[in-house]
């Protein structure tokens, strides 16, 4: 076994099982994801700490627990079509596609979504359509969706995410309330939503129509 196998085998069970994440496909995909693949050259040597990590562009690769516990509250069983907001590296992505059919994810930044097309197609990724643009708005075009996961804080449900979640979907989001972070997941029973929050988090703001403005 590799060093980085053995230290990702240690950060499943280390990270993630023992501290409450025990969807055995979550834990499975997490397994075989190189977290290392998507991180920085320079910072390969911290893949697996427990932490975000910068990646350029005032954006970061979310803490493993983080990522583990939004595709835990997604509850995929693998024929479902998800979409993601904000792809970052490519690491959720990488993740998403072992646990769902088909993987939609929107990035606003041109550069950091060529990065991680260029991280996923190493990896033979071919499940996970990258998209350039306001992933507050989603995407109409190929709604609805099983399941939805925001890596991006934003001040409540993004109104056009919750028009594109399927009857029965979960919506995943960081939600801003109070000056306060959590990570929340709105579960949709027609058209009503039930909510369920699930830890305490902290992202980069959602910047769109459904976020946050551009400068506060």
């Amino acid at each position: 076994m590799s060093n980085y196998a053995a230290r990702r085998t240690a950060m499943v069970e280390n990270q993630l099982r023992a501290r409450g994440i025990w969807d055995e496909r979550v834990l499975a995909a997490m397994g075989e994801v190189p977290r290392e693949a998507f991180v920085p050259r320079r910072l390969r040597h911290r893949a697996y700490v427990d932490s975000a990590l910068p990646i350029g562009g005032e954006q970061t690769i979310s803490q493993p627990w983080i990522v583990a516990a939004i595709c835990q509250e997604l509850a995929l069983t693998g024929p479902e079509r998800v979409l993601e907001v904000g792809t970052g590296s490519g690491y959720s992505a990488a993740v998403l596609a072992l646990l769902a059919a088909e993987v939609i994810s929107v990035e606003r930044d041109p550069e950091l979504s060529r990065s991680a097309r260029r991280a996923l197609a190493g990896l033979g990724v071919a499940n996970v359509h990258l998209e350039i643009g306001d992933g507050s708005l989603g995407d109409p075009d190929r709604a609805p969706f099983a399941a939805i996961a925001v890596h991006a804080a934003a001040p409540g449900p993004p109104p056009a995410l919750v028009e594109q979640l399927r009857d029965g979907g979960r919506l995943v989001v960081p939600v801003v309330e109070e000056g306060e972070e959590m990570l929340v997941t709105f579960h949709r029973h027609g058209e009503r939503m039930t909510r369920a929050t699930i830890a305490p988090c902290r992202f980069v703001p959602l910047i769109g129509e459904g976020g946050f403005r551009e400068n506060g």
